[in-house]
């Protein structure tokens, strides 16, 4: 990497450590000027020398902004911190880095500057075919039972689970991944060194093993309150549509929903017991954001993939013998007595047909085992 190129990825991490993810302000002043420069600035407590003047324009309260950036310049870590965590296996990746997820650029001035990873899965293949699952941290089983189910058939079909690493359904959807040998992506609201809920290191080890881990920032910052609705930007960003499993009027799963419809990406829930509060999110943004209704994976990938992928026959209930008879057979089982028996002539009658008919379907019928003879004509056949 060039001298250059190392100035800029130095100044993108310590623009990390100033800024709170999400920074509009940060992502206007990028758009003017470098990474470096953006930094420089802060380092100098001034707004940068803009080529274009008019930007000042649109970026107002720009010296407000660096001002509060620059009071947290001692939070900017050294190079042999840097190290450290690299030797940890936390990897920083940038904008136009191999693995940086280009889908990200929707986001605007809002992207993130860096991410910060850990884990075997490279992120940006990982995400190209992905579906966010989110819903209540105090999930029921039906929700359980479905974000593993549906998970698990995902990561079968080769489709990336991504979810935030929280307690309930997040987890049992990166378990159901991992169940089935899958690739999971977990989105941590804090830095990747807290691990935070910390209940759930072991799942994180396991993701770290067969996935990855992301967060926006550094390593050793702690989640706050805000924190878990920002992240939710970058878990509907990253995938190619988003599953609300389960959630209530006031779930935070509910922001994630938000940006997925703002951000034009299929949105889709799981209908869940009337009677249950913890689907009373899903069923209000199927019926006021016009949320698709999915009860399986195969539902999810039909609205997911690209035209025409994943398109399959119209489900349909269990075929039956029935099902393949023909409309006149169907007429004359249906009057042919259950206990009782009737001749050819009665059953004809009531199934309006000719008695030569009847006699006809009768015997096809004898012969396919519907119906069989008795002592008053004929009687449908008792099962073995």
């Amino acid at each position: 990497m060039s001298p250059a190129a190392d100035r800029q990825r130095f100044a993108r991490i310590a623009l990390s450590f100033v800024a709170e993810p999400g920074d509009l302000m940060l992502g206007a002043l990028l758009r003017a000027c470098s990474p470096a420069e953006a930094f420089a600035a802060i380092c100098d407590g001034r707004p940068p020398e803009l080529a274009d003047a008019a930007a000042y324009g649109r970026i107002g309260g720009l010296g407000r902004s660096i001002e509060r950036w620059a009071a947290r310049l001692g939070a900017v870590p050294t190079k042999s911190r840097l190290a450290a965590w690299e030797n940890a296996g936390i990897r920083v990746v940038c904008p136009g880095d191999p693995e940086w997820p280009t889908q990200l650029e929707v986001l605007g001035d809002t992207q993130p500057v860096v991410m910060w990873l850990c884990g075997s899965a490279d992120l940006r293949f990982a995400c190209l075919r992905s579906v966010s699952m989110v819903g209540a941290r105090a999930a029921t089983a039906y929700g359980t039972h479905v974000a593993m189910e549906m998970a698990a058939a995902l990561a079968e079909r080769g489709w990336t689970v991504v979810s935030g690493g929280a307690f309930g359904i997040d987890a049992c959807a990166h378990r159901g991944a991992l169940s089935a040998n899958g690739v999971t992506v977990a989105v941590l609201a804090g830095g990747l060194s807290y691990g935070y809920p910390q209940g759930n290191h072991e799942l994180f080890a396991a993701i770290r093993g067969q996935g990855v881990l992301v967060s926006e920032w550094p390593p050793d910052r702690r989640p706050t309150r805000p924190g878990f609705l920002v992240r939710n930007r970058v878990i509907a960003a990253l995938s190619c549509g988003t599953v609300v499993v389960e959630a209530g009027l006031r779930s935070g799963a509910l922001s994630t929903a938000r940006h997925a419809r703002d951000l034009c990406r299929p949105l889709m829930a799981v209908p869940g017991p009337v009677t249950s509060q913890m689907s009373e999110g899903c069923h209000e943004i199927i019926r006021e954001w016009s949320a698709l209704c999915v009860t399986t994976a195969q539902d999810v990938i039909e609205h997911v993939s690209p035209a025409g992928e994943g398109l399959g026959a119209r489900r349909r209930g269990p075929a039956y013998p029935r099902d393949r008879l023909d409309p006149v057979s169907t007429a004359v089982l249906e009057a042919v007595p259950a206990r009782t028996g009737a001749g050819p002539a009665a059953i004809a009658v009531a199934a309006g047909v000719d008695l030569n008919t009847a006699i006809g379907s009768l015997g096809a019928l004898a012969a396919a085992g519907f119906v069989e003879r008795c002592a008053r004509g004929w009687r449908i056949r008792k099962k073995a």
